[in-house]
């Protein structure tokens, strides 16, 4: 099956012009009527993030625009971790406030951001959008989802084969916008020339399972092929969910 993206999803795109270092997508899926997502791609290859609207609550689409237009505030000099929370933090607040002003009980938007420094990424999440290295043909979650299921699984309660499309899997313990005060997660992870940095919200992964993504990953050259085949293979699995994926290949290198 070949994904068609007809329905132009929410991307900003920073102004600094500067070498496209990858490449990302994102698909309403074949159940939701609109597409919630919401992702940053930069041309500088510095600052890159997805953001799931949660739309069980209402308004998901605005609260991943609100984060993702956040993000893109930042500005192209150096970016510090400090600065990424900060952003995302003051998207917590907007999302908040907007909910207050459309009298909206409840709105909110998971987030997984990469902050792209030589070598290193920093990543910060609210959620279960998620961020995977691929290196050497193998993959490797880089992020804990912030989710019912995921306590389940660290207190033992389930296993691993269990918790993948569990029913309470899209019952999440930190968004942006859930409450007043937000938790940001870190964390610094090195890279290598060759290695590839994935980021995606759940309407990937509770379709196509590690395994699958680590075929597909093995078996393409480029973000931008990249994408494609793993949103194609979301499509291929019955997407239920809103679809949204990043590719970034480090230092220019080719995938395979």
């Amino acid at each position: 099956m070949t994904a068609e993206y007809p329905d132009s999803p929410s991307t900003r795109v920073p102004s600094s012009p500067g070498r496209q270092q990858g490449a990302g997508l994102s698909h309403t899926g074949h159940v939701r009527k609109r597409n919630e997502d919401a992702i940053l791609t930069d041309p500088s290859g510095v600052l890159w993030a997805v953001a799931d609207g949660m739309g069980g609550y209402g308004h998901g689409d605005v609260a991943a625009d609100l984060v993702i237009e956040h993000l893109a505030l930042l500005p192209h000099a150096p970016i510090t971790s400090a600065d990424l929370v900060g952003a995302l933090e003051a998207a917590n607040s907007a999302v908040r406030r907007w909910a207050i002003s459309a009298d909206v009980a409840q709105m909110g938007a998971t987030v997984v951001a990469a902050l792209l420094n030589g070598g290193t990424a920093t990543l910060a999440w609210a959620g279960d959008s998620r961020a995977y290295r691929w290196r050497d043909r193998e993959l490797l979650q880089l992020t804990r989802d912030h989710s019912v299921v995921q306590e389940l699984l660290d207190d033992g309660r389930l296993s691993p084969n269990e918790a993948w499309q569990h029913p309470q899997a899209h019952i999440v313990t930190r968004a942006i916008g859930a409450s007043d005060h937000l938790v940001v997660e870190t964390t610094e992870v090195s890279f290598r020339p060759g290695d590839a940095l994935i980021l995606c919200s759940d309407g990937l992964t509770d379709c196509v399972a590690d395994a699958e993504i680590t075929a597909l990953m093995n078996a393409v050259s480029t973000p931008a092929v990249a994408c494609q085949r793993l949103i194609s293979a979301a499509l291929d699995n019955g997407a239920p969910d809103n679809v949204s994926v990043i590719v970034v290949q480090i230092d220019g290198a080719a995938i395979s």
